[in-house]
């Protein structure tokens, strides 16, 4: 189970995340109502094939990516990979996508649109698992790169 190697992940790591689980949280707006908080608050975390590489961005659940933006940082357009792909690469299934306990290395892009909160939710590893971390602990955790890719 996904939300286990997610457990395992901070264990490891001397973290103690309260891993929350509910009934669905698979989607921004599940998420969010479920965890009480807007949905800018929820972290997306995107994974996506740039030319023959796979990428993670990680943003605010409210915004999407700019394709303008996207193409000026890394000079092609994002494919988004089948959900079969997704759980091979990552480990995780959609839904459940977070930048935790990866089974492949994976860059990991922040974009700047998290910076307007202090605490965010990214999944943990299963559609219905959400773990509340600052902005920095996310940023520190994934060693991720700041961009900015939103509209």
């Amino acid at each position: 189970m996904s939300v286990e190697a997610v457990k395992n992940y901070f264990k490891e790591k001397n973290i103690d995340a309260n891993i929350k689980v509910f009934e669905d949280t698979s989607t921004v707006e599940k998420a969010a109502k479920a965890l009480n908080v807007t949905e800018g608050e929820i972290v997306k975390s995107l994974l996506l094939k740039v030319k023959e590489k796979y990428i993670m961005v990680l943003m605010a659940g409210d915004k999407r990516i700019s394709n303008r933006k996207f193409k000026n940082i890394f000079a092609c357009k994002p494919k988004m990979p089948e959900p079969e792909e997704v759980m091979e690469i990552t480990g995780h299934p959609v839904g459940g996508v977070c930048p935790f306990a990866l089974r492949n290395p994976i860059d990991i892009y922040l974009d700047i649109s998290l910076k307007e909160y202090g605490t965010v939710y990214p999944a943990a590893g299963e559609f219905n698992a959400a773990v509340k971390l600052s902005v920095q602990e996310l940023e520190e955790l994934t060693l991720g790169k700041w961009i900015d890719i939103s509209q």
